[in-house]
């Protein structure tokens, strides 16, 4: 999805230094290899089938000695620089996405919205949550409430996931952790946290929720405005939504299990929903453009 070329960016939502400190529980034993250790992390949720989990606590993820560098937001001005950086892209979208949810919310739900920070960062960085770093993927730290994002993950997305390389399957990451915010002011959140896996687990609707909560964003995304009342983003095309299944895809249990984790499926260790689930509930928002179209609690066809 491409914004507009004269709209404005506003970097005050965004922010170069984490959170610090480390809170919640100690990630246990039992985890099924590295890379679904590092995997676990992609969007806050353990992947290893390790039970008693907390799926926030990235406290025991080796940065592997990456040190944070300063992020710089200076060329970040206008929808121009969003089309071209993905520094600048992640920015448009976490305002557009915190301007939809600022309106949306208290009029569907009647829950004002508390806006959230998205640190964007190069290397590591340390959270409430533990550290982040380039292998963790991005995540919501609900014990300092902010987004952790690398835009290096992106490269990621694409080159080892198999997402498209498209604008909409990146703005659709951040678009899912803000979901989980959403999640957080309604008390929701936790429902994940029961140390439970496989497929109707709390933990996969909690994501298939938030992947809906995006396709509610991407259905209003071209009325979000900037402070100056000027359109974010332009309308999407059907290459957008297309790219936008494709990440939804590209970080299914089932996809990574196959093509990452050993060719052996296990639906048992789920936690995010295979990739045709997350794919049906991105589009269930997208269709519905309701936040109410997305309680995955009510229902076992996930």
């Amino acid at each position: 999805m491409s914004f507009n070329e004269d709209a404005s960016l506003d970097t005050s939502e965004v922010t170069s230094g984490g959170g610090g400190g480390r809170a919640g529980m100690v990630v246990g034993g039992g985890a099924g290899g590295i890379v679904l250790l590092i995997l676990s992390l992609i969007f806050g949720q353990n992947l290893t089938g390790s039970g008693g989990t907390n799926p926030f606590d990235t406290s025991q993820v080796d940065s592997g000695g990456a040190q944070s560098s300063s992020v710089d937001f200076s060329q970040c001005k206008t929808g121009a620089d969003a089309n071209k950086d993905a520094t600048c892209r992640v920015i448009g979208t976490v305002n557009s996405v915190q301007d939809y949810w600022s309106e949306a919310l208290p009029a569907d739900v009647q829950r004002q919205y508390q806006p959230a920070k998205t640190v964007i960062y190069s290397g590591a960085t340390q959270s409430a949550c533990g550290t982040a770093s380039n292998a963790t993927g991005p995540f919501y730290c609900p014990s300092d409430e902010l987004v952790y994002i690398d835009a290096s993950f992106f490269d990621e997305l694409t080159s080892r996931f198999g997402a498209d390389d498209g604008a909409l399957a990146q703005e659709y990451v951040v678009a899912h952790e803000y979901g989980h915010r959403v999640q957080h002011i309604l008390g929701i959140l936790q429902k994940g946290q029961d140390g439970q896996t496989g497929p109707q687990s709390g933990g996969v609707r909690i994501e298939l929720m938030a992947d809906c909560m995006a396709g509610v964003w991407a259905h209003h995304a071209s009325t979000t405005k900037d402070d100056d009342g000027n359109t974010l983003l332009k309308p999407l095309t059907e290459r957008d939504i297309k790219s936008a299944l494709s990440a939804a895809a590209a970080v299914g249990d089932d996809h990574i299990q196959q093509e990452l984790g050993g060719g052996r499926v296990n639906q048992e260790s789920w936690t995010h929903g295979s990739s045709e689930s997350r794919q049906k509930w991105f589009l269930t928002g997208y269709q519905s453009g309701t936040v109410n179209s997305c309680d995955t609690f009510s229902t076992n066809d996930l």
